[in-house]
């Protein structure tokens, strides 16, 4: 299975983007939609809640430190970035298809 998700390195840290799907039934990396990694959170998107909410989702999912990860774009957008350092493309790629494969 190839992960199609559109990341960019850099230099320092990877560019994860991310199509948010709050108010959803549950919290959870959903799969792959236009070159975004698709997750869902049961809140909603206000003061900044949903985004606490898909940083947890991202992070316990992808196995990644707390302090690996923030938000990087698109605040008050469904469309997000997020930025995680200490990984390469590839890592985070396997990390991905990981998930993707364990959510099912």
């Amino acid at each position: 299975m190839t992960i199609d998700i559109q990341l960019e390195f850099d230099g320092a840290a990877v560019l994860l983007p991310v199509r948010a799907q709050p108010k959803s039934s549950k919290n959870r990396i959903e799969g792959i939609h236009d070159g975004r990694l698709k997750v869902c959170v049961t809140q909603a998107p206000e003061k900044g809640k949903a985004n606490k909410a898909l940083l947890k989702v991202i992070k316990d999912g992808l196995q990644l430190k707390r302090s690996q990860i923030e938000l990087y774009k698109g605040e008050t957008a469904g469309l997000k970035v997020f930025r995680i350092t200490d990984i390469s493309p590839d890592e985070l790629r396997n990390k991905i298809q990981d998930a993707l494969e364990h959510s099912g």
